[in-house]
């Protein structure tokens, strides 16, 4: 039987005055909370939370957004300082208001991205904080710390010296670091020197949009900064160091913009995606992996699936069995589509194995959130350790630990103490923060297991040889 609708006092509170206004007129466009969801790019549970008073944090695109569908004439963005803005700027740096607009004569700078439109310097609707590129660069100082050996300076020094403009020289460097960092992340993680690289590699990059730049090299200057902005964001999510990789995929997804590359958008909001539920936001990452898919038919079948997959993942983590299952299905089917001649050079490493891996954490979270059937999680699992090449070991590394942990909570636990040890020995050479959780996920599987000796030899490894 339906719940009730929550009654709201519009007058209780600024919150329950939005809800309330939202609620009315949303009845009055005779639209379903999916449907303006939809429209609005954001899911169902949101619209329902925002008309209940109960959604603390609402950004103010979302809120413009709502305005634009529903036709208001601005009621809500003029409701949001009051509604939502009291906290929004409670989450400031401290130095928030000391930034300047940076000049743009004689940089690469745009007025409007080619794809949204979207103002790129100054303050505007959207998921991004206004992007300040000096500041921006004062902030990835921070990434660049000096590294104890040489190579670093190969790529960036400590105060790297733009040119006096920009050629198709830097732009080619800036694709090869790239290509280069993404090569090393994936084998090794994204700790110790491939983070030092990658830091003084952004700063690098990230400079080079303040040098002047020829008209016809703009976009292809905006897209290598992009596709960097996405390897180094990745490495810093790989070691924990999440505002900064959120700070560098929201420059890649600016730059995108500029560059007018949908692929390298799909690819800046899906790792947004990823990163948001890692860090307990599921609803957050579904509001970025959406926006991904505007305009769905200009990206290739790999990357529908690849931002499907994310959907799931963030259905997975709320335990939303049912539109988890079908975000999974939606990611097969686009990627039974895939024609990797189709797909740009860097999203090769979404091939069967990938695929596999990041489709079965959204079915690990239904198992064990929800109760579901683990077979489905494990066979992926399975498929996704026996597929993954030696370039890949981080990903090979954490679908086998994933593997040990849900046969641990749901299966055979000297099975998995046996696959949780192979994890363990593949973890060992990583420097990877995400791959040494899981194992600490395991560890905490196998304690429930402490009648099973087998399962309490492997926690006590874990114990020993991961730090805390």
């Amino acid at each position: 039987m339906p719940q009730p609708e929550k009654r709201l006092d519009p007058g209780a509170s600024p919150q329950e005055w939005f809800g309330f206004e939202l609620r009315r007129r949303r009845k009055a466009e005779k639209l379903s909370a999916k449907e303006l969801g939809l429209l609005v790019q954001v899911s169902a549970d949101l619209i329902l939370l925002v008309e209940k008073g109960n959604y603390p944090s609402l950004k103010r695109e979302i809120a413009q957004r709502l305005d634009r569908v529903l036709n208001t004439g601005d009621v809500f963005d003029g409701a949001w300082p009051m509604a939502f803005g009291r906290r929004d700027a409670d989450k400031r740096r401290p130095d928030a208001d000391k930034r300047r607009a940076v000049k743009r004569n004689g940089t690469a700078q745009a007025p409007a991205g080619p794809i949204l439109g979207r103002e790129l310097l100054s303050s505007r609707s959207g998921s991004h904080e206004p992007v300040d590129r000096r500041a921006f660069l004062q902030d990835v100082g921070g990434l660049a710390a000096f590294a104890p050996i040489d190579l670093t300076q190969a790529f960036a020094p400590s105060r790297p010296a733009a040119p006096d403009s920009v050629s198709a020289v830097e732009i080619d460097q800036v694709r090869d670091i790239a290509d280069a960092i993404s090569v090393w992340d994936n084998k090794f993680g994204g700790g110790g020197v491939v983070r030092e690289v990658a830091g003084r590699a952004m700063q690098w990059a990230a400079g080079l949009l303040q040098t002047s730049c020829a008209d016809h090299l703009r976009s292809d200057l905006f897209a290598s900064v992009s596709r960097l902005g996405i390897v180094v964001g990745a490495s810093a999510f790989d070691s924990y160091a999440h505002e900064d990789a959120t700070k560098a995929f929201r420059l890649a997804a600016d730059c995108a913009e500029e560059a007018g590359d949908w692929h390298l958008r799909a690819k800046s909001y899906s790792f947004l995606a990823r990163q948001a539920v890692w860090i307990g936001e599921p609803d957050e990452g579904l509001t970025h992996a959406e926006k991904g898919l505007v305009r769905s038919d200009r990206l290739t079948a790999t990357e529908r699936a690849m931002l499907h997959t994310a959907r799931a993942r963030a259905f997975g983590k709320m335990g939303n069995v049912r539109d988890c299952m079908a975000a999974v299905g939606q990611a097969d089917e686009a990627f039974a589509q895939a024609r990797p001649s189709e797909d740009p050079p860097w999203m090769r490493y979404y091939d069967e194995a990938q695929h596999n891996g990041d489709t079965a954490h959204a079915l690990f979270d239904l198992a064990v959130l929800a109760g579901q059937d683990p077979g489905r999680a494990a066979r992926r699992f399975d498929a996704a350790v026996n597929g993954h090449s030696e370039a890949f070991k981080r990903s090979r590394a954490i679908s086998l630990t994933k593997l040990a942990s849900l046969i641990m909570a749901k299966g055979d636990p000297r099975r998995a103490a046996a696959i949780g040890h192979t994890a363990l020995d593949e973890v060992g050479r990583l420097t990877s923060r995400r791959a040494a959780d899981d194992l600490r996920q395991l560890g905490a599987f196998a304690i429930k297991r402490r009648t099973v000796g087998e399962a309490m030899e492997l926690h006590e490894r874990i114990r020993t040889t991961v730090s805390a």
